[in-house]
């Protein structure tokens, strides 16, 4: 299915996220079965209510501007879930100071997962304070970075 550029609809609905003091985290398309899921979070988290109020929000705007086509397609909004890995600038700086687990493409001084403290951050650096050390890593090499999930 053709479906217009996803930057394209991202900068769409950003425009109606900042409008209801909503943080546009991503926007997938999904060809298998033909679904848009928006993903949205705010300074006090994301609650069912919140997705349905986007939800209706966008429902409109969106169908004006036919992201299909006008191919039947099915539209979702989400919360990015508490272990979504870091994708923007926000994302980075809400965590700073804040337990991280970072997985890696290739081992590191014998790990392919760190856990530490997001010590420091830079376009294309990521310092993590792990126990004793602190260790700067490229983003080149990190498969996945996100908050630290801990269960009590």
């Amino acid at each position: 299915m053709k479906i217009k550029p996803v930057s394209e609809i991202r900068e769409f609905l950003e425009k109606i996220a900042a409008s209801m003091d909503i943080e546009l985290v991503d926007v997938e398309w999904n060809d298998r079965d033909a679904s848009l899921t928006v993903y949205i979070d705010t300074v006090d988290g994301v609650d069912l209510n919140t997705c349905e109020k986007f939800h209706n929000a966008i429902l409109e705007p969106i169908d004006e501007l036919d992201p299909t086509y006008d191919a039947p397609y099915t539209l979702n909004v989400s919360s990015p879930g508490l272990d979504r890995p870091f994708k923007t600038e926000r994302d980075f700086a809400r965590n700073l100071n804040k337990e991280i687990e970072i997985k890696l493409f290739a081992p590191l001084k014998g790990k392919k997962y760190i856990e530490g403290t997001l010590a420091a951050y830079d376009e294309n650096s990521v310092t993590v304070a792990a126990g004793k050390e602190e260790l700067k890593i490229s983003r080149n090499k990190i498969a996945k970075i996100n908050k630290a999930i801990k269960f009590e």
